[in-house]
């Protein structure tokens, strides 16, 4: 668990065939939930008997605050709020400015491909979908200056908690690894975000305008005229994190894989070429790049960066012919649920053919890489048009390699980061002038 916890959990699941497992940590003993119909039965049938409550949760509301991340009315408040601009219809007018962004940002890369210089895969994934949040939901009140400081201080966060993560029983008042990093990079998110949300203050809310600040000033504005900056700053930053981690997680597993996997490779940088040529990428192309729709599937499925979700039971029930006490701890596994061999054949191979002709998997609940039910990720709208523009840019550009293959491993984080460090080098496509 120390070493590996990510797999080991999964371990556990895949060999108890998706039964419900007391999982032993000395004083503290979750219970791990995998088996798509215990997934179906805590996220959704009986969700309001499963909070997001306990122990799991306070390293992530020390950073969070009170908003879409919590349980209740805070909760039920923020979503109203928020939902609007997570539409499939809104996020689709967001998709030219988003594009713009993508290639604006992979076009900077060509100063390190020229020159041999190999850039960090979590790094640069992270800068590139940080450029396209800010614009499209931020609408340019964020200079990029400032987005770059924000980005590592959230990245910072979201890996330092793994060891409240695996004993979140320890108390606050003894000093962990990861405290002093985490306690850092969330007092310079407040020196960040604050100040914009103070000057957005300032200005006036852009009336009319549908920008995330602006609209959660206006909907935080309380009736004597008062506004709950602290509520706005909560708001803002459970967004700012959700918007930017998934993809950023997920598009840093992706190059390994294709190192891994030189057919898919191929078969890829083909579709896009095909699609795409030397044009540059736009929203139209995303639709039919369906072989890149089949990887980001597969790839979803082996790597979710939302690894785990934890629920708290409020009264005492039953999960799987197991009695589960009011106060205790349930895990759901994302990672370990897409692994299980009774509802995916061979699950531990990457083959993006599984999803050929929009096949569906054998349960509903066996695969759910935003969740599921009423906290379902808002935000995976976004991830279904940011994730095809910036691998289709970066592969209609560039071939990308390793630098230094290797087995990598998930940090058990907020989200499941590797460990190790992806490094690669950028050899630019050329392309017959004549063509």
């Amino acid at each position: 668990m120390l070493k590996d916890p990510v797999n080991e959990l999964a371990r556990m699941g895949t060999e108890a065939g998706g039964q419900v497992v007391r999982v032993d940590l000395g004083p503290f003993r979750p219970y791990l939930v995998s088996h798509p119909d215990h997934v179906q039965q805590v996220l959704t049938t009986e969700w309001d008997n499963f909070a997001r409550e306990g122990m799991f949760w306070r390293p992530v509301r020390r950073v969070t605050g009170k908003g879409i991340l919590r349980e209740g009315d805070e909760w039920a408040s923020a979503r109203k709020i928020l939902q609007p601009l997570f539409t499939a219809k809104y996020t689709a007018t967001l998709a030219e400015d988003m594009a713009d962004a993508i290639a604006e940002r992979v076009l900077e890369l060509d100063v390190h491909a020229r020159a041999g210089r190999p850039i960090d895969a979590a790094d640069q994934m992270t800068a590139i979908i940080n450029q396209a949040v800010v614009k499209v939901l931020f609408g340019g009140r964020i200079s990029r200056d400032t987005a770059e400081r924000l980005a590592p201080e959230f990245a910072t966060c979201a890996t330092s908690i793994a060891f409240r993560l695996l004993f979140p029983f320890v108390p606050y008042s003894i000093k962990v690894p990861g405290d002093r990093a985490y306690l850092r990079a969330m007092n310079n998110i407040n020196e960040i975000v604050y100040p914009l949300i103070d000057q957005a203050h300032r200005e006036g809310a852009r009336s009319g305008k549908a920008d995330l600040i602006a609209v959660l000033l206006r909907a935080r504005q309380q009736e004597d005229g008062r506004m709950d900056l602290e509520q706005v700053r909560d708001d803002l930053v459970s967004m700012y994190a959700t918007s930017t981690e998934t993809t950023a997680t997920s598009l840093t597993w992706l190059w390994a894989v294709l190192h891994n996997h030189p057919a898919v490779s191929a078969r890829l940088h083909e579709e896009i070429d095909r699609v795409v040529g030397h044009d540059q990428v736009r929203p139209e192309h995303v639709p039919r790049l369906t072989y890149l729709h089949m990887v980001l599937q597969e790839l979803l499925r082996l790597y979710p960066a939302g690894w785990i979700i934890p629920r708290q039971a409020m009264a005492d029930t039953e999960i799987g012919g197991v009695r589960i006490k009011a106060g205790s701890q349930v895990l759901i596994s994302p990672y370990t649920t897409h692994r299980l061999p009774e509802f995916w054949d061979r699950p531990l191979e990457f083959d993006p053919g599984r999803w050929a002709d929009g096949a569906a998997p054998r349960h509903r609940y066996a695969f759910f890489p935003f969740g599921a039910g009423p906290h379902s990720c808002l935000g995976q709208g976004l991830f279904r048009i940011e994730a095809p523009l910036v691998i289709a840019n970066l592969l209609s550009k560039y071939r990308l390699a390793l630098t230094d293959p290797q087995p990598l491993t998930a940090v058990p984080g907020a989200s499941a980061r590797p460990k190790q460090q992806v490094m690669l080098r950028l050899t630019p496509i050329e392309t017959d002038p004549r063509t």
